[in-house]
């Protein structure tokens, strides 16, 4: 039967014969064999003989009563199934006899050698699994920017090994991104969500998201812009030498054919401008992944903040109102209902009202409920639109925004020198450090948190994009860490320092701050302080005035 569909080969939808095992009537004792095959395989034992394969099946106790010759006839099923090739072992026969016994040996096909390889990776699923994997952008934008720039240099290998490493980690980056995403969205992640223990976890999960999108946001561009570079001959050139240096491989197969080879190689090209780019009006597969990592991110952070309010709001109240429906439910009459509502609901919350002492009398017996009355006039708490009130100017804060951006820019730089002469170090222990000042001391002490939390890697990318990593997490070695402030006494932890493509621009602009020194940030910071004491002082000696002016109409009115 011919195909009529459009490039889809009638090989493509042949059956396979070669998985009638996973579900036969005597499944067990043939998965038994192929995953003894698939194993023996992995440890480059090729050939094999009926008696290693029954001794091993009759090791695990796979099957009860278990023989050679069900053995020998499983093995014949499963040549029948192309799961097994067979061949004759005449090597150890020292007879004629037992030559024409016809021992045979076995050798596990490609195609089961694959499924045997999908079924092992099942059995290890426990979930969607996945990750975002920052790096992967840095190496694909890499690749891209190669590919433009030494297209006609390269040689055919050189292109196929280009080619490999950029269409791997893309694969990569996009297949875990989707998985890593779904397992955000999955019901045992939305009953996590609403358990106290998810607020443990929601620092350290929006961090890892965080960091992602600010990597993809870094990187789109840069791969963006490699990719419109590239135009339809570059790209045919480039791929031209990666068919060139697949078909010097030496095979013992067909050789394939390289119109063939050299279609699916744009269609996976297609598959990366598409994703990066995207395709006519629809937007691209970045865009939706920065808009499903944000969106996460928006979610996690209200399921803590539902978290904290349900804390907050305290214990619930259902069984007591539940006991006192039940106590209504019982009562008779409604004069002794009257008596329970007002038990019950009678007290309301009490009023702390702050006023002057103006007792008349010293007398020790005497009652509050004798003594002059003090009159405290309440603002009311209606909607409705009150006295006009005077309205105020409002404040031209510009110079202390001023000031206090200059007091950033300034504290960022000095954040920056620090950073600047550790990555000339490339690696520093605690122990080499020698005098730090406050700061430093707590910029250090950032650091180690954040490469402890981390993960396996012991490593993140600040917002300047320095690679700071951990190399002895577990180490038992202990130093001081001397400080303006005290001496701290700690691991001694050796810390790593690499700047990443992204952070070179911002190393340019930074360099010409260097030469700011701490007196202008304290100066900077004072003025920022002086000028928020100010409008609180104003603020509160206008509230003192006021306050005066409300006693005297009171003294006033009396």
């Amino acid at each position: 039967m011919e195909s009529h569909l459009p490039g889809l080969p009638v090989q493509s939808l042949r059956g396979i014969p070669e998985l009638k095992y996973v579900n036969a009537d005597n499944v067990v004792r043939y998965r038994a064999i192929m995953r003894f095959f698939y194993q023996e395989y992995k440890r480059l034992r090729y050939w094999l003989k009926p008696e290693d394969v029954f001794e091993a099946v009759k090791a695990w106790n796979v099957w009860p009563d278990y023989t050679l010759e069900l053995c020998q006839g499983d093995l014949d099923q499963l040549v029948e199934w192309q799961n097994l090739t067979a061949r004759h072992d005449g090597g150890r026969s020292s007879t004629l006899e037992e030559y024409l016994k016809k021992k045979m040996q076995y050798l596990l096909r490609p195609y089961s050698i694959e499924i045997e390889r999908l079924l092992e990776t099942l059995e290890k699923v426990t979930g969607y699994g996945g990750s975002l994997e920052a790096s992967l952008f840095d190496t694909i934008a890499d690749k891209l920017f190669d590919i433009r720039s030494q297209v006609g240099e390269l040689e055919p290998d050189a292109a196929l090994e280009l080619w490999n490493v950029l269409y791997r980690s893309f694969v990569n980056l996009h297949e875990n991104a989707a998985d890593y995403i779904a397992s955000l969205h999955t019901a045992r992640a939305e009953e996590m969500m609403v358990t106290e223990a998810f607020l443990i976890f929601k620092e350290k999960l929006t961090d890892y998201l965080q960091n992602f999108v600010q990597a993809l946001q870094r990187s789109a561009y840069k791969i963006e812009g490699n990719l419109q570079r590239i135009n339809d001959s570059v790209r045919d050139l480039f791929l031209e030498q990666v068919v060139e240096g697949e078909l010097r491989k030496p095979r013992l197969e067909d050789e394939p054919d390289r119109e063939e080879l050299l279609e699916e190689l744009r269609q996976g090209w297609m598959n990366i401008r598409r994703w990066f780019v995207g395709e006519g009006a629809a937007p691209s597969e970045l865009t939706l992944l920065e808009r499903a990592t944000k969106d996460a991110i928006a979610r996690i952070v209200r399921s803590a903040i539902r978290i904290q309010e349900r804390k907050r709001s305290g214990l619930s109240r259902k069984k007591e109102l539940e006991h006192l429906a039940h106590w209504f439910a019982s009562i008779e009459t409604v004069e002794e209902a009257h008596r329970l509502s007002a038990y019950a609901f009678g007290l309301f919350p009490t009023r702390h009202l702050q006023g002057e002492d103006l007792r008349d009398s010293d007398r020790a017996d005497m009652s509050s409920w004798e003594e002059r009355p003090m009159v405290r006039m309440l603002r009311s708490r209606s909607r409705k639109r009150g006295e006009r009130q005077p309205a105020d100017a409002v404040r031209d804060n510009e110079r202390r925004k001023q000031r206090e951006r200059e007091a950033f820019k300034l504290r960022q730089a000095e954040e920056w020198r620090m950073i600047a002469a550790l990555l000339e170090r490339s690696s520093v222990k605690v122990s080499e450090l020698g005098p730090v000042t406050a700061k430093e001391r707590l910029r250090l002490l950032q650091w180690i948190g954040r490469c402890m939390t981390t993960g396996n890697g012991h490593s993140f990318v600040t917002p300047e994009g320095v690679l700071i990593r951990m190399s002895n997490p577990r180490t038992a070695e202990r130093t001081i860490l001397h400080a303006e402030d005290g001496e701290l006494e700690m691991a001694n932890y050796e810390l790593h320092f690499r700047l990443t493509e992204a952070a070179n621009g911002l190393a340019v602009g930074t360099a010409a701050k260097q030469g700011a020194n701490g007196a202008d940030i304290a100066a900077a910071e004072a003025a920022a302080a002086a000028d928020t004491a100010e409008v609180e002082g104003e603020a509160g000696s206008r509230f003192e005035s006021e306050v005066r002016s409300e006693n005297e109409a009171e003294r006033q009115g009396r």
